[in-house]
């Protein structure tokens, strides 16, 4: 940034622009990608508005995680799978079935395996 600028001068000088800065009271900001998600914990979010447009500064402690696919298992795939490998526990079947992504002949392998 401009060394040695005393903040009021920027805040005059921001403010003679006409842009606005405010800090945000946030506990976590969260930012979804195609394939992560990034994650910034203890976040120090500002916001600034310049010319109708809105802009977010943001600093924290980062982590990327991959970005959990969420499976729709259906009742009667439980059911199926439950059939075929003779497995009682309905949440197992259904966790097997999430793990292979819906893949039912996947899902029963993994868990003939496991027998």
């Amino acid at each position: 940034m401009m060394p040695n600028l005393d903040p009021k001068a920027l805040k005059s000088m921001m403010d003679r622009l006409g842009i606005k800065s405010s800090e945000l009271n946030a506990t976590k900001v969260t930012i979804e990608l195609e394939d992560k998600e990034i994650v910034i914990e203890n976040p120090q979010v500002m916001l600034i508005e310049a010319q109708g447009m809105k802009s977010f500064q943001i600093t924290g402690n980062i982590t990327e995680n991959e970005k959990q696919e969420k499976i729709e298992v259906k009742d009667e795939d439980i059911e199926f799978v439950m059939e075929q490998t003779g497995i009682k526990d309905r949440a197992q079947v259904k966790a097997a079935l999430e793990k292979a992504k819906g893949n039912i002949a996947e899902a029963i392998l993994e868990l003939k395996k496991s027998d």
